[in-house]
Formats: C-alpha cells, structure tokens, sequence
C-alpha cells in the first residue's frame, strides 16, 4: 500500500512540481483517497439521487442539512409513508471527509457563499465590511462545512424555551432526543447518563492533539475552571473538543443519517433540486404541493400528508416568503400575494467572535501548514485515520466562561472559547484570510511579516446576543440570494460583554502553563485600531468590530412560541400558524439562539420534530381522521 501510494506521490510531483506546500496536500489526499476508494469502507454506500419521482408523496422534506436528514430517516421508519427528500446541492466530495480541510470547503460549490449586508458597527475589516457566512448547499448540509464541534448548549436554554410557552422544550424532554441520535466512543464517557450510546451520530475526540491544547486546559485550571465534560451536568470550564467524527473523517448527518436508509423502499432522495415554491391552496390555506428546478426541469409534486421545510434559518425564510407566507410589507413590495402575515425571517441570531488574538510561540508546536510533509500526512490520514488531518477543522479545545455581566451563582456562561494551534498567519495566507474575506491591506500589515511562524488562538464568541438581525427577499426571483442582516452589536452589551470575554482570554494565554512554549501575545495593532492602546479596552471593542467572525450559527428566523406570542411564525409543535400541512423543522425555529455550537441542537431538533410528526399522524385522532388511504 505505502509503495502505492508513493508511486502516486511521484506522479503528481512529475504533473505539477515538487510538492513543497500545504496546497499540495489536496491533490495528494484525492489521488490516495480516490486509489484506495476510501469512501468505500464505510458500512453504508453514498445515497442515490431518484431520477424517476413520483407525482406524490407522503411527506416531502426540503433540505438535506442537520434536521432535514434526521427526519428523513425517522419518518421513512414508518413503511407505509412514502417520503421525499429533497436537496438544493449535490452530495458530499473526498475532501469533505477530511476534518482539518473545513475551510477549503467554503467558497466552493458546496457553499451557498452568502455575505451580509454591509455594516458600519462590524466586519469592518472585511472586503466592503461585509462578512462571508458560509451555509452548506450539499447532502448534509452545513455540517459538511462546518468545524464538526459537538456542543449541546446549556439546560437553562431549553428550559427558557420552555417558559416562553413552548411546553415540551425543556431540558429534561430533550435530553433524551440528544442522547438518541449520539454514538459516543469516549471511554471516559462511556455510562455516563448525559451521553448516549449506540445512535447514529459518531462522537468522539480527535485522534490527533498537540501539546497547546493540554496547556490551554491547564489554564483554565489557573484562573478557576474545572476541566469538564461541558456537555453534562454542568457548562462551566475547559475541555478538549469533542466531533462528529468518525475513525477520523467527519461524520455528516448525511453520513450518519441517510446512507443507512439509501435502500430503503419508501424513501427518495432527489439531490441537486433548487426549491422555488410551497403551492399553498388559498380556500383551505393547505399547503400541498412543492415546486422546484432539478437539471432545467420544473417539478411540482404533492405531499398527501405534509411538506417539513428543513432548508435552515436562511433559505427556509426565503422558500416561506416566495410562498406567500411572510411579513405583509415585505411580500407586497415584490408583488407577492400574501397568504399568511407572519414575522418570518425576523428574530434572527447568530454568535459573533472577536478572531485575530493571535499567540506566537518559540517551539515547533502548533500547525504551520508549510513544515508540514504531505506525503506523511497522507499516510498518516488514509492509511492509519490519524495524524493532524483529523483536527476539527483546527479547533481541538472548547471552554465556557462567566464575565462580569453573567450571575455566576447560575451555571449559564456568557462566553465561550474556541482554541486552535494556530491562527490567520498560520497557511500564509492560501485560504483563511479569504475565507474570513478579509481585508488586503489588514492582513498584509498586520499578519504576513509572522506567515509560517508557530501561533496559536483564543477566539472568545458571544453566547447570548441581544441585537436580532433579519432575512428578506431581494426580490421575488427565487434563484436571486436574500438580503441578510447579522446586525452584529447592535445592542452595545454585545461588544462589551465580548471585550469583557477577550480580556479573560488574554489571561488564560499569560497563564504559567503556557511559559514552556515562549508563548506571548502578537504586539501588532489592526490599521483602523491604532488610536487606541493595544489591548486597552477600546482597542479590543475595536478588534471585535474589525474581525467580527460568525461562528457560523444563523438561526430563530421562524420563532416557535405560543399563539400569543407576536413573534412567533411555529407553534410548539412545529407547524407553521395558519397554514395546514406545512411544518419547519430546523435552526429557524429557536426562539433564543442555544449557549454553543449549534449542529447538536439542531440535530436533536430533527429529532424530537420526527417525533412531533409520528405523534400526530399515528395518534392524534385528527390526524388519523384526515390521513390519506395507504
């Protein structure tokens, strides 16, 4: 095998030069991959795409993401419904298996490549002030993309869920729905009654850590936090980061999800399908039919039962307003006639990062893409599923803190940090500063002259933002891109609780731990934050307004609360108010967005909807009263 793969090596040096650089890698890796057919060990083949569908289903699912294949799964459990599955984008490539490799992911056909609306309170150091936000148009979704970190969030989120009128949502009914859908394979978390074993979704560590990441949970340590399982009893402190992954690739919810029912009979999965429209009939206001574009071909096939958007907090807004269902305002000015006046695309959240802290240190310790050889990289990858391919797209620890403005009497941080070995210098610049879209100028000055230096991060993100953004329609062509509002610090308590956030991030880097490594804090001030002393107050409220980084978590643009409640767009059980047969099933529906990385809860989301789904065509006896012959 090893001389195999040598020969490979050879003759991608003989077709493109001699492989010196990090960008090598990637040739490399497919040629190994796509030799050994590496995909091919997985107990289940890739899903296929139905080219012959039927004129109606059952239910029909819109988006393939981190809900939509979980309920697909979950409701093609029941034989006698039939069940579409339908996906904007094609399936998952063998690069996308690779953990570390996330962000060559973005910026590519796999990324619907949105950007925010141009602001002047942040993203200031990005082209045009506009941040990139990076959402999966492929099978699986953004969990293809994202850096596959496995955090639940908090107990008091779903129990405040639950206390804004959504009975069902607190933390002790969704534990269980965490629990089910999780394979743990940590041995120190093996019977542990917040952990699930058994599921379908791959949990585990990186095989892979460097020697930063032991310091980083040692510092915590110093500065009073316990070094926990942040995602069991308790959220406060320090630990090294947990993913979907599996034997060292990333565990997609398409991996986990649909693969195992690729034969089933009643179920169909139509990838590469762009939706335009949920037909709604305007008497009944019964939505019944789905209208979309697969290879220039327009579709509309009925769903008998219900239609679950499951598209995320960006395209399911987008689908529900094309449809009619939305702010009245808002449809009437693209001349769409208003079916349904609801607060769609409103309420949106997102955690917002201060990135840029950047740490050099004097020992060879952390990921310098360059140093690195790639031809051992490969064989560590493919051959034996280790090595530093397998980091979560370079994230390996998590932590939770209180700053000043949190009760710490009450386990709910108000900060998290993501720690990496490595920091915007570390490929020079091949891909993260275009990722992040940032500035020429600002990464010229500021990190090019330490490009290939060993550095290490501290991102400090906001758990709980008050400013809400919004999604609306930039006109009524469906294939033309929404507007999107992050309104990032908005509320100035956002800014300040994050520089309060920072500031205990620099103390966790000056801590005695880090020592060893020579480890000291980049003194280069951004362009625009000159005026300020470095790492004043002022200049890290600066920072953060100049390298505002989403942490990639848009979501609640179709509130689930209570009649009552003005906002809300969802009932509790998920359907959409005033309009039958049509439920959303993703991250739109968070009322508050949850206290850490959002794939877990919106996994457990597509779980307890299924759930919801079965509940009511099984037992309600409505349902059952309106359910189609079988």
């Amino acid at each position: 095998m090893v001389l195999n793969l040598l020969f490979i090596t050879t003759v991608i040096k003989s077709t493109f030069g001699v492989v010196t650089t990090g960008l090598w890698l990637i040739p490399l890796l497919l040629a190994a991959i796509t030799y050994y057919r590496y995909d091919s060990v997985d107990p289940e083949s890739r899903p296929i795409d139905q080219l012959n569908l039927h004129t109606e289903y059952d239910f029909i699912i819109v988006g393939a993401g981190s809900a939509g294949a979980v309920v697909a799964n979950r409701l093609t459990e029941i034989r006698k419904w039939k069940v579409l599955l339908i996906e904007a984008g094609p399936d998952e490539n063998e690069i996308s298996d690779v953990p570390s490799l996330a962000a060559y992911l973005q910026l590519s056909k796999l990324d619907w490549q949105y950007k925010t609306q141009p602001s002047n309170k942040a993203c200031l150091g990005m082209k045009n002030n506009q941040c990139n936000w990076p959402r999966g148009k492929v099978l699986g979704g953004s969990s293809v993309l994202n850096y596959m970190l496995y955090v639940r969030g908090n107990r008091h989120d779903y129990d405040h869920w639950e206390s804004l009128g959504n009975p069902g949502w607190g933390y002790d009914n969704v534990l269980h729905y965490f629990k089910k859908s999780e394979d743990n394979r940590n041995p120190y978390l093996a019977n542990n009654p917040y952990h699930g074993r058994g599921g379908l979704m791959t949990v585990q560590e990186s095989p892979w850590h460097s020697p930063l990441v032991a310091a980083f949970v040692e510092a915590g340590r110093e500065i009073g936090y316990e070094n926990r399982d942040i995602n069991g009893e308790k959220q406060a402190g320090f630990m090294i980061a947990q993913g979907t992954i599996r034997r060292g690739s990333r565990c997609s919810t398409a991996k986990a999800f649909l693969r195992p029912i690729r034969l089933r009979k009643n179920f169909h999965l139509s990838m590469n399908s762009h939706v335009t429209k949920i037909v709604i009939e305007p008497s009944t206001m019964r939505a019944h039919t789905v209208e979309f574009v697969k290879h220039g071909k327009v579709f509309r096939i009925r769903a008998r039962r219900e239609i679950i958007l499951s598209a995320g907090a960006i395209n399911t807004p987008q689908i529900m307003m094309l449809s009619g269902i939305g702010p009245k305002a808002q449809l009437e000015k693209h001349g769409i006639r208003v079916l349904q006046d609801l607060p769609v695309g409103e309420n949106m959240q997102d955690h917002v990062g201060m990135g840029g802290l950047s740490f050099l240190v004097d020992k060879p310790v952390a990921i310098v893409q360059d140093r690195f050889n790639p031809t051992a990289l490969t064989i560590q990858y493919v051959l034996r599923e280790r090595g530093p391919m397998t980091t979560l797209g370079g994230v390996e620890g998590l932590a939770f803190v209180h700053t000043p403005y949190s009760n710490k009497s009450i386990d709910w941080p108000d900060i998290q940090f993501h720690m990496a070995p490595a920091s915007i210098n570390s490929d020079n610049g091949a891909r993260v500063k275009q990722v992040l879209g940032l500035k020429e100028s600002l990464y010229q000055e500021v990190y090019k002259p330490i490009a290939n230096k060993d550095t290490w991060t501290i991102m400090p993100l906001l758990l709980r933002p008050r400013s809400r953004g919004w999604v609306r329609l930039s006109s009524a062509n469906p294939f033309h891109y929404p507007l999107i509002n992050a309104n990032y610090f908005d509320d100035d308590f956002d800014v300040k609780t994050l520089v309060e956030g920072a500031k205990i991030a620099l103390r966790v880097a000056n801590a005695k731990v880090f020592k060893q490594f020579g480890s000291r804090v980049h003194q280069r001030s951004l362009p625009n934050c000159k005026k300020y002393k470095i790492y004043s107050d002022a200049y890290l409220e600066c920072q953060a307004r100049t390298i505002s980084m989403t942490i990639y978590h848009p979501c609640g643009t179709a509130k689930m609360g209570p009649a009552w409640d003005p906002e809300a767009v969802v009932d509790p059980r998920l359907r959409v108010y005033g309009v039958r047969g049509l439920r959303v099933i993703d991250a739109s529906i968070m009322p508050t967005i949850s206290s850490g990385n959002t794939n877990a809860p919106v996994i457990m989301i597509g779980e307890k909807g299924a759930d919801l789904i079965k509940e009511d065509w099984l037992h309600n006896p409505e349902y059952r009263a309106a359910a189609p012959k079988s």
